[in-house]
């Protein structure tokens, strides 16, 4: 039933716990969201059930072996994708996937089937003797894709794999990942666009460490957020929520693109006192206020800077530093 079983992962540099007592699982075949601010831990947990790092304590069964017991055994069931492409730019393409399917033991007439495929899928048939260096981030992303699964492995890891392409590129992606899952591949994957967490099957959040959250786009939303959410049209977006800051209009308010979200108890109410403080007070138009319908960055803001971290399973986290986490409506 399940491609990834973690239990109890820990791992310590020294006396800093990069990864505190993690335990989870993940469904073969579904689209399994890890996220979390830069240096809560993602990346080295990743290293951990690739078998590339060994834990402190904890085990976790990837693909049906032990990450403490048979770490070369896991690498055999796995495909990754780190941060950075991994591809040598100074290869040409075909260069890339022959190197790659060498190395998980391709070769005859597998290799050049696969190499079709990884070909088809990054848009590169007739460009094999391109030097890799010179594609484009979405073209390049595809390709360093292709070379991670060119094996078809069971499970594969992708560490933040759209960081620095454009929009249209990693919604291409993403239906890359889609396909790869309904062929019955189990994608492991961390990303800072929580807007791409919407295409997860399952989402884990993690913060120093700890695991604080976990379950389905919905039914975070509706476990996490219990309160209303108004978002605020006005003038000086960033000068109105340090005003309502300053008096406690609400424990969050966060800036979304231009415009402000405030949580609330009462809708009503809160609108008219917010125009009374930034109008009538404060001389900032307000253009409109509506509520509106959380989204996973309304519920990972709340969860990461609420002065009370929820105490769960999962674990509870004392480290109050304020998230880095990517938005598309980021100002």
């Amino acid at each position: 039933m399940y491609s990834i079983e973690v239990n109890n992962l820990t791992k310590k540099f020294g006396d800093f716990t990069s990864v505190d007592s993690v335990s989870f699982t993940v469904k073969k075949g579904e689209v399994f969201g890890f996220l979390g601010a830069n240096g809560a831990g993602k990346t080295t947990t990743i290293r951990m059930l690739c078998g590339i790092l060994e834990p402190t304590s904890g085990d976790a069964t990837v693909g049906g072996y032990s990450v403490m017991k048979e770490p070369n055994k896991v690498k055999t069931r796995i495909g990754y994708m780190s941060q950075r492409f991994s591809l040598y730019n100074d290869l040409t393409v075909e260069e890339n996937i022959n190197f790659f399917g060498g190395v998980y033991g391709l070769i005859g007439n597998e290799l050049e089937e696969r190499k079709k495929w990884v070909l088809s899928i990054a848009n590169l048939e007739g460009k094999e003797k391109l030097l890799t260096g010179s594609l484009p981030g979405g073209i390049k992303q595809r390709l360093a894709l292709g070379t991670a699964v060119i094996h078809k492995p069971e499970i594969v890891f992708l560490d933040e794999p759209t960081s620095g392409v454009d929009p249209i590129s990693r919604r291409n992606f993403w239906d890359l990942i889609n396909n790869l899952a309904s062929g019955g591949t189990t994608v492991f994957v961390t990303t800072h666009y929580l807007e791409e967490a919407e295409f997860c099957n399952n989402i884990i959040l993690i913060d120093a460490g700890k695991l604080i959250a976990q379950g389905n786009p919905e039914e975070l939303k509706t476990n996490y957020i219990k309160h209303k959410i108004l978002e605020v049209e006005c003038e000086r977006p960033v000068d109105a929520m340090e005003i309502l800051n300053k008096v406690n209009f609400s424990p969050d308010i966060s800036i979304f693109g231009n415009n402000i979200h405030v949580n609330v108890q009462e809708v009503e109410p809160a609108k008219k006192e917010l125009k009374r403080i930034l109008e009538q007070q404060h001389s900032i138009k307000v253009i409109r206020i509506d509520e509106i319908t959380p989204t996973l960055e309304d519920v990972f803001i709340h969860l990461l800077e609420s002065p009370t971290k929820p105490s769960s399973k999962e674990g509870a986290i004392n480290d109050e530093r304020m998230p880095n986490i990517e938005s598309e409506n980021k100002l």
